[in-house]
């Protein structure tokens, strides 16, 4: 007892005088419960299937993220309601994530996810189930739909009496659209007047036609995407997209795709309906896993996102990934078949513009050599693949119909010091789509297919930076005499072989580009950028006819969608740049054979876009109308005629007023006179000087020589 008296007495003072009153600190509680989500419309079970529904519910949600998981609670994230009295599950489910990343993710994976032929889930999160649990019952009214509001003709420009096509322009703070028949200076349509009068910018930044030309997007970087159509260019629908840099239509119109470039913004992207305005989908500016961790931010940055290619039919929308194709069913935006498509390597890829194919290269990977692959949707069915070996770069060009696949390779020997180009052509509308190789000794600097047709141009020379190239033109078949049989007369008819043929060469040329007009026989040759001449060489393919001109500095050539005529433009970049050419900036409008229609320049010259058209006639429709053409002459001609005439009296118009004013005026005075006749005869005591028979006639003949010769004749 002493002992603990000493140290009682030790401790004297040590101890504080203030009472005991722990306060424990804890967590704050979250009662936003936005890692929980609900799944509904799963099946409805007996009791005997509870417990295998049960896992395979479970094995679906956990594929998404790990569940939540509590200490001394049996809770494991999952609990799925089980009704008694009715003996089966309820049909639905509540889902608990570790994170809210998990379980938004969920939300976007999930819903409408076909878990059986006759169930596709719904999922929510947690807070809108609480929301719809506070609803009142009562019974339901049916809403009033709201009054028919009839929408402007996105079509009527293709009613022009003229058959005039359209371009809009972007210079300046100003934005115009104008017509244009390709014999006449164009015609101003509309300018925006009526935004103008408001005080609204009708655009900002550039413009974008959609590709059947009924849709006419304005870039307003601070609002969005703004949709015009119909006669007067009404607004139809705006997209709300900050920031937007272009937009891609979907082939039939149906959607329109906006991209802002900013790669730390995770809904860079954006897919929209026309339609309903509403956002399908966002994503990124780079898919997850596309850049190489290892790579610094300057080597980043020189890496370009890669594209969204939609299928021409607008069912599919395809983006390719580190060694994958993403291919996204549309509307619902959700992976084909919940996979990628394997593509070890991929470096490119296309969709072929009339087919759902998509054609893609990759280089040599993991010992497998460079191939070419044509693969079919959304079967994943493998058409045609193509290996290739010493291969540096590939480039893949489509024929407008897609009747052929072009693809451009660059090799290299074994030392890699050396390059040199061939050609792999697929037919791909035959059998087993047969490939054909055609050698190319020189080095290939442009490559591009006749729109309609079979044949395809190539720029080519022995040096890459010579100024001096030559053009060769090549076709898909050749013209043969068919074989002359023993008693049999000769044929006159001729063949077609299905095999590549050589046209002709051109030698000596200063082109860097080729441009087939959409019509097909004609081609501009043309020497583009700042560094160029701006030398165009239009050229008839079939009656080997050649105009040279020129535009300075043109750094564009674009085609009508008729083939009629065609634009060369010197542009700059909106953000700034190519400053010291702006006396050069502006566009020249030619026809097909050469003769310039029209010329404009600019101070500041952004943007030149012809308004697309659909083509409505198949090759053997085309073929009929060129048949019959004679047949149309006279309607045409007639109507070139009624043309010629109208501006011919809109010119004399001036003219024929003063003449008729004259002719009105001289009438006016010799009736006066007439009326003054009596009084006028009067004064001259009844002479009448408008009387022949006062006068005598007297005829006289002078003679006058002009001029004489004489000649001395031996």
């Amino acid at each position: 007892m002493a002992d603990l008296a000493d140290e009682a007495a030790s401790l004297d003072g040590y101890f504080s005088d203030a009472p005991l009153e722990p306060e424990p600190k804890y967590p704050p509680l979250n009662e936003s419960f936005d890692r929980c989500v609900i799944i509904t419309n799963l099946p409805k079970v007996p009791e005997a299937k509870y417990e295998k529904l049960g896992k395979v519910v479970l094995k679906l949600v956990s594929r998404i993220g790990p569940l939540a998981n509590y200490e001394g609670s049996d809770f494991t994230g999952f609990f799925m309601p089980f009704d008694k009295e009715a003996g089966a599950t309820v049909g639905c489910a509540f889902i608990e994530y570790e994170t809210a990343g998990d379980a938004k993710k969920a939300i976007e994976v999930l819903e409408e996810y076909k878990f059986d032929k006759n169930h596709a889930l719904h999922v929510l999160p947690h807070e809108r189930a609480s929301h719809l649990a506070d609803v009142e019952e009562e019974e339901f009214k049916q809403p009033e739909p709201e009054p028919f509001k009839e929408q402007p003709n996105t079509m009527s420009w293709l009613e022009d009496s003229c058959q005039r096509d359209q371009f809009a322009i972007r210079h300046g703070k100003e934005t115009a659209v104008f017509w244009n028949d390709g014999r006449e200076e164009p015609v101003l349509d509309y300018d925006g007047a009526r935004e103008k009068e408001a005080g609204v910018a009708w655009c900002e930044y550039y413009v974008q036609w959609s590709p059947k030309g009924s849709y006419f997007a304005t870039l307003v970087p601070n609002r969005g995407v703004i949709l015009w159509g119909g006669d007067n260019f009404q607004k139809l629908q705006r997209f709300a997209a900050p920031g937007v840099d272009f937009v891609v239509f979907s082939p039939q119109e149906n959607y329109m795709m906006t991209n802002n470039n900013n790669r730390n913004d995770p809904h860079a992207i954006k897919v929209f309906s026309i339609q309903t305005g509403k956002c399908l989908r966002a994503f990124p500016l780079y898919p997850s896993n596309f850049l190489d961790e290892k790579l610094s931010e300057q080597e980043k940055s020189n890496i370009p996102p890669p594209p969204f290619q939609w299928s021409h039919d607008d069912k599919y929308l395809a983006r390719m990934g580190k060694d994958l194709i993403s291919v996204f069913d549309v509307p619902t935006m959700k992976l084909l078949d919940k996979r990628s498509l394997a593509c070890d390597g991929i470096c490119e890829f296309q969709f072929s513009p009339k087919a759902n194919i998509i054609a893609y290269w990759a280089p040599e990977h993991k010992n497998q050599p460079a191939n070419v692959n044509v693969i079919e949707l959304p079967s994943r069915k493998s058409l045609r693949q193509k290996n290739l070996f010493n291969v540096t770069k590939c480039s893949l060009v489509w024929q407008e119909n897609g009747e052929y696949l072009g693809v451009k390779v660059t090799r290299h020997t074994k030392s890699k010091k050396t390059l040199y180009n061939n050609l792999e052509l697929f037919r791909v509308n035959e059998p087993g789509i047969p490939v054909e190789m055609l050698d190319v000794k020189d080095a290939v600097m442009a490559f591009s297919w006749e729109p309609q047709g079979s044949r395809f141009a190539i720029i080519h020379a022995e040096n890459p930076t010579s100024t001096k190239v030559n053009v060769t033109f090549y076709d898909m078949f050749r013209m043969s005499e068919p074989e002359k049989k023993k008693g049999k007369k000769k044929s006159t008819g001729k063949e077609l072989i299905a095999e590549v043929n050589k046209v002709e060469t051109l030698e000596g040329k200063q082109c860097n580009c080729i441009f087939w007009s959409p019509a097909g026989r004609t081609i501009i040759l043309a020497a583009l950028g700042d560094s160029a001449s701006g030398t165009l060489e239009f050229y008839d393919c079939d009656n080997k006819s050649l105009v040279i001109k020129e535009h300075y500095r043109a750094n564009q050539v674009l085609w009508d969608p008729s083939g009629r005529t065609l634009a060369t433009t010197v542009s700059q970049p909106i953000g700034g740049g190519h400053f010291k050419f702006a006396m050069d900036n502006g566009y020249i409008v030619w026809s097909f054979q050469g003769k310039q229609i029209s010329q404009q320049s600019f101070e500041t010259f952004y943007q030149f876009q012809w308004r697309p058209r659909e083509k409505l006639f198949n090759k053997k429709e085309t073929a009929e109308v060129s048949k019959n053409l004679k047949k149309y002459e006279k309607q045409f001609n007639a109507f070139d005629e009624a043309k010629k005439r109208k501006l011919r009296l809109e010119e004399t118009r001036g003219k024929r007023k003063n003449r008729s004013a004259f002719r009105a005026t001289l009438a006016r005075l010799k009736e006066i006179r007439s009326n003054m006749k009596q009084e006028r005869m009067a004064l001259l005591n009844g002479y009448d000087s408008e009387d022949e028979s006062n006068f005598t006639t007297k005829e006289v003949t002078i003679e006058t020589i002009l001029s004489s010769k004489e000649e001395l004749v031996y």
